[in-house]
């Protein structure tokens, strides 16, 4: 048994930590698939935030491979200069470095790798890239598959020799090496197909390889143990791939679960908040039991107790985190501290608008993706500040300028959280179904880090009825959020607190794209021009109170107000 923050190890790698920072497409390679400099700041921001090994994205072994634009490059020596300076600075930040070998397989289209997709069988794949496409993949030869396994290799040593410590084998989530383990996908009938152990064949042989030809590289094996489609690979298969690819040689399993075609939906595999916290823990329980070899945690884990108690009961050996370090790339550091993270919503806003098109971001956290740019940010200082409105917005301002200011949040409710508080009670946020406790932790996360950074949080008080409470404050922001038109202030309250958002004809009804837009957009007015300024005072308006709409172009306005000085400086950035 061992803390989450003592040092581990995989392989012969040593990481000053159990905390792995799970592979996420960012989008941030140029359009060759070179590393950028946003890329670098992207990485180095949760290195420098304690992550004991930080996984770098997605790259291909073979051109071939590429499943999306801007992919990282691996599969040729032109991209080692780039990479080996992203692993530089990663060491220099006192993280351990590793890189995803994935490969599209079936999972990708000509427009997007330039050559024709290969895949174990020539099953039509729906491919979902800005655009969705179903392709045809050309089956692989015997000859084929040879060339792509001594691709893999090639890729584990060039990452060695451009300094990563480890390399993971992605063996999941649809993509080549699942596609051979998923009946759905692999009809062949040669020894690469067909039982269990000639469906595994493909990825372990690339194990086998890897260990052979570049022993001095930690090798990571993440698998998909269960495909969630009754053609899919079921537990039992899962977890059996799993102990044998322990037994051929691979230093740690990471143990995931979901597939592209995951019923009911492809969701299933970046777990939006319906399906609760660690859903795939107990998968990893049983594989932990079974191998000898380190394993590897994920989905879900944004919460630094579960996360300890994992480790320190000896239950699996590391934790993978995604999203929660993009919500907060300080959380190591911060969850060691004993200090509040910034709880990540699990809304998959972050991986839909990628697949869309755009750059890897986040709803709670707008400086992903943009670390350059709030790099030089501007924050205000030995002020006295008043935030009206402790919703999302108004929190959010909060906490990220309490250290440097005398801050006091005036909330005109009993509670904090704001329109938060029914979010959970709608039938879907974003695009996903609704849990109440995501917004719940997420709003007592950020509460907790301003009081603990010293905010004044004055419930029940509504400075609209006694304006006088804000004199002597050198900024008033205003957080007030939007309010409804046509009387149906207390109407949608009273139907959601009713559990009408979840009747299935209501919540069908209000699913709806043109209601929603009309939900959140007209039938709701901003209410900051209700503040005018004071002689010597700044007024800053901010989230709804500025502009009627969705939750993250309102928590957007609270950072670039913050830390850039303008609520408006990412208007129109996606």
């Amino acid at each position: 048994m061992a803390d989450l923050f003592a040092p581990g190890r995989i392989g012969p790698a040593t990481l000053p930590n159990r905390v792995v920072m799970a592979s996420m497409t960012t989008r941030a390679a140029d359009a060759e698939g070179f590393v950028t400099e946003d890329g670098m700041a992207y990485y180095r921001a949760r290195a420098r935030g304690g992550v004991g090994l930080i996984t770098v994205e997605m790259a291909a072994p073979e051109k071939v491979g590429r499943h999306r634009f801007h992919e990282l490059g691996l599969y040729d020596d032109r991209f080692l200069p780039g990479l080996s300076r992203l692993v530089a600075m990663i060491h220099e930040e006192g993280s351990a470095a590793s890189i995803q070998l994935g490969h599209g397989g079936g999972h990708t289209r000509k427009d997007i790798c330039g050559e024709t997709p290969i895949a174990p069988s020539a099953v039509p794949h729906p491919v979902l890239e800005i655009t969705m496409e179903t392709i045809v993949p050309e089956a692989m030869t015997k000859a084929r598959i040879e060339q792509t396994i001594r691709a893999y290799v090639e890729a584990a040593d060039r990452a060695r020799r451009a300094g990563f410590d480890c390399v993971e084998i992605h063996a999941s989530h649809g993509y080549l090496i699942s596609q051979f383990h998923t009946p759905a996908e692999n009809i062949r009938t040669d020894e690469y197909g067909g039982s269990l152990e000639n469906r595994a064949r493909f990825g372990l042989e690339i194990t086998r390889r890897i260990k052979a030809d570049v022993p001095d590289i930690g090798v990571i094996y993440r698998l998909t143990v269960e495909d969630y489609f009754p053609e899919g690979l079921p537990f039992k298969d899962g977890f059996q791939i799993a102990v044998w690819a322990a037994e051929a040689g691979a230093d740690a399993i990471h143990v995931s679960a979901g597939h592209y075609r995951s019923l009911p939906s492809a969701a299933r595999m970046i777990p939006p908040m319906w399906m609760g916290e660690a859903p795939f823990l107990d998968f990893a329980r049983k594989i932990k039991r079974a191998v000898a070899v380190p394993v590897i945690a994920v989905g879900n884990l944004g919460d630094p107790a579960l996360a300890r108690q994992a480790v320190e009961s000896g239950e699996v050996d590391f934790i993978a985190l995604g999203r929660p370090l993009l919500a907060d790339p300080d959380w190591v550091n911060k969850a060691k501290a004993g200090k509040a993270v910034r709880r990540c919503l699990a809304c998959n806003s972050c991986v839909d608008g990628m697949r869309g098109g755009g750059r890897l971001h986040c709803l709670v956290n707008p400086t992903v993706g943009r670390e350059l740019l709030f790099a030089n940010g501007r924050p205000p200082g030995g002020e006295k500040i008043a935030v009206v409105g402790g919703g999302p917005a108004g929190l959010s301002y909060a906490s990220l300028v309490a250290e440097d200011n005398q801050v006091t949040l005036f909330e005109r409710g009993d509670q904090l959280g704001g329109s938060f508080n029914l979010a959970g009670l709608a039938p879907k946020f974003q695009e996903v179904e609704t849990r109440e406790g995501s917004f719940r932790a997420y709003i007592a996360a950020l509460e907790r880090d301003c009081r603990d950074k010293g905010v004044v949080i004055r419930t029940g008080t509504d400075v609209t009825s006694d304006p006088a409470l804000l004199d002597g404050f050198d900024r008033v922001v205003v957080a007030t959020g939007a309010a409804y038109r046509h009387g149906l202030g207390l109407a949608v309250p009273a139907l959601l607190r009713a559990g009408a958002g979840k009747w299935p004809g209501l919540a069908r009804l209000m699913t709806r794209p043109g209601l929603r837009d009309w939900f959140y957009h007209r039938a709701r007015y901003a209410t900051g021009s209700r503040f005018p300024a004071r002689p010597g005072q700044t007024v800053e308006v901010i989230g709804d109170a500025r502009r009627a709409g969705k939750a993250m172009p309102a928590i957007q306005s609270a950072f670039a107000a913050a830390l850039l000085g303008d609520p408006a400086a990412l208007d129109e950035r996606v």
